[in-house]
Order: structure tokens, then C-alpha cells, then sequence
């Protein structure tokens, strides 16, 4: 795969490429990213690529010969129909599905904006789809880049030390992730749950998936069509998380009735 990221501050993402999952994935030949600072097309000696804003108001915005030139010979580094995305707050919200559908691909042009943003012309012919990864505004579009590159990077074959990995996270299956353990068994009071320290498989599985329901229902009900707040938005129960909802409530309860009467 290849990724190129248009952005004034190649050191800043160049530094955190280096580590990780990243780094080992560009390593191996899995995947290049390269970077283009439109200030390289700026055509006057200050290297200008912003300017203030028709109409007032606070801000600089992105002036469009030097981005759409950053922009187009991004796309030249990684292909022709290689679709170009903007990092902004004004665009669809970047989740585990939109990251799939990337990955799919050969590659991608990431446009990493700053200040006000890019003068409307420019996002018009030149950007194909707009992302945003929350309801907050950054400074950049740069960690959202790295947010959206790293997403998509782990879901290559073969970047991951355990192909399970990627199929077995949280939003994966449209719900959130089952509590995890490792070494010692006890620490400081607690103990490892004790359906994990024996071999039962299938009780596992039973459990994890108790707890995935749980969480989700718990933390993020907009993932499930079955919860008060995420009617019709989220993947329904089956039958058998149905029941283990239920199992993992009662539960609940029974430990919070049991802390009260302490």
C-alpha cells in the first residue's frame, strides 16, 4: 500500500512513522508513506500557503496554487485514481468500517490542513471525501492522519504478529472489547477471573463474549439496535448475546447489592 500526506510538517509525521506497528509494516515492504509540503509550490520567496479570509474573520486558510499542487503531485506518487481525502471537521465521521474500505485499496492521498483550513476551490476539485475522527477541532489535520494511517495500516496481512488480532478487536464485530489479563494471577487483591486460568475454550469464548456485549451495552449503546439509546443504529443481538446481556445485568446487580450491604 501506499500512502502520501500533504501536510506543512513532514518531520512531525516522518518521526512517528518510524515506531510501532508503522514502522515494522514500511520495514517489511508493506506499506510506504511519503509526504509533500505545499510550501514546495509556493511561488513567492516568503514560501506563502495561506492567506486571510474573504469576508473576515479569525484564521488563515490554505490559498489554492501551492495546496492543489502539493495535493496533485501527492496523487502522482501514489496513483491516478488514488482517492483523496481531507482531514476535516466537517467530514464523516472516520470509523472501523471506513478503515476496512481503505485498506482495500492500493492506496490514498491524506490532505492535512491547518488553521482555517482549505479554500473551498480547492476542496471542490481537489479533494474526493472529507474525514473527520471526533467532535473536537485540532490544530491539524496531522495526528488525524496518523490516526486514519495507523488504523488502516495494522489491517494489511501480515503486519500484525497474530492475523486474530485485527479480527478480534473492539468494533471489529460491531461491538466493544472483553477485558483482557496477563501475568501474576493476583495482584494487589485482585485476581485473574477464574474461567480464564483453566482450559475450557468454550466457556472462554462464552465469557468474553458476555462481557463484549456487556461493555458495549454499557459504554457505546448506540452499537446495539437492542439498547434504549441505539434503536435502529447499531447490529442487533443474536440470540445467544441476547442472553448473555441478560446474564451480565443480573450479575451486575448482584455485585452492586452486595457492595451496598457491606
Amino acid at each position: 500500500m501506499r500512502i502520501a500526506v500533504v501536510t506543512l510538517f513532514p518531520g512531525l509525521m516522518q518521526g512517528a512513522l518510524e515506531h510501532g506497528v508503522l514502522g515494522r509494516a514500511q520495514a517489511r515492504g508493506l506499506a510506504a508513506v511519503g509526504c509533500v509540503d505545499p510550501r514546495q509550490y509556493a511561488g513567492d520567496a516568503h514560501r506563502t500557503v495561506d492567506d486571510r479570509p474573504y469576508g473576515g474573520g479569525p484564521g488563515m486558510v490554505g490559498t489554492p496554487p501551492p495546496w492543489a499542487q502539493a495535493i496533485d503531485a501527492a496523487r502522482g506518487q501514489v496513483g491516478p485514481d488514488a482517492p483523496r481525502i481531507h482531514l476535516s471537521a466537517q467530514g464523516e465521521r472516520f470509523d472501523e468500517g471506513m478503515a476496512r474500505e481503505l485498506a482495500a485499496m492500493p492506496g490514498f492521498v491524506l490532505v492535512a490542513s491547518r488553521y482555517e483550513g482549505l479554500d473551498q476551490r480547492v476542496i471542490d476539485d481537489r479533494i474526493d471525501r472529507e474525514l473527520s475522527i471526533g467532535d473536537y477541532v485540532l490544530s491539524g489535520g496531522e495526528f488525524a492522519a496518523l490516526v486514519v494511517i495507523d488504523a488502516v495500516v495494522r489491517l494489511l496481512p501480515g503486519v500484525l504478529g497474530d492475523e486474530r488480532s485485527s479480527e478480534q478487536e473492539s468494533y471489529t464485530a460491531g461491538r466493544l472489547d472483553w477485558p483482557h489479563y496477563t501475568r501474576p494471577v493476583d495482584w494487589e487483591g485482585r485476581a485473574v477471573p477464574k474461567v480464564l486460568q483453566g482450559g475450557d475454550h468454550a466457556a472462554i469464548r462464552r465469557w468474553r463474549l458476555k462481557q463484549a456485549v456487556g461493555r458495549t451495552y454499557l459504554r457505546r449503546p448506540d452499537l446495539l439496535q437492542d439498547a434504549p439509546q441505539g434503536a435502529g443504529l447499531g447490529r442487533a443481538l443474536s440470540d445467544e448475546e441476547r442472553a448473555l446481556l441478560k446474564e451480565f445485568l443480573a450479575e451486575r446487580e448482584e455485585e452492586g447489592n452486595g457492595q451496598r450491604n457491606r
